[in-house]
């Protein structure tokens, strides 16, 4: 499983002219689920991300959670995170999980994230899907199982 997680001051994901998930302040989350990956993974990427210290304390230091700050989350599923760049120049896909099996890892994903009671908005799986971010700090990682 990957993750791009961004912290974000605010951001939207519209499906043609329909808004389907909008947060405030908290993170967007890219999240790719490859061939193999099980509930084992959802819950290491999901308590690394909500336990991540990447908001800053009254010292301006990066040392508070999402879950401290009763921050938001917003799930987007993205399949291209596992595409393989080393051959040619057209991205091969082969070790990203088949959608019918990532759906319902994704599901799940969400689930969990809930359980930990965060507000947690998303985008549309498998669907055409336009972001808009207000990128905090700029402050981007990748995380991985």
């Amino acid at each position: 499983m990957r993750a791009v997680i961004q912290r974000v001051s605010g951001a939207r994901v519209t499906v043609g002219r329909e808004t389907v998930g909008s947060i405030g302040r908290g993170i967007l989350l890219l999240l790719g689920i490859g061939k193999g990956d099980s509930e084992k993974d959802i819950k290491y990427i999901a308590d690394k991300i909500l336990n991540l210290r990447i908001f800053r304390d009254d010292n301006g230091k990066m040392n508070i959670s999402l879950l401290d700050i009763k921050g938001q989350l917003l799930v987007v599923s993205q399949f291209t995170l596992y595409g393989d760049l080393r051959k040619g120049n057209r991205p091969g896909f082969d070790k990203a999980e088949k959608p019918a099996e990532a759906l319902v890892l994704y599901e799940k994903f969400i689930e969990y994230c809930k359980g930990y009671g965060v507000d947690v908005q998303t985008g549309r799986f498998g669907a055409m899907m336009d972001v808009k971010i207000n990128n905090d700090g700029p402050v981007t990682f990748i995380v991985e199982s």
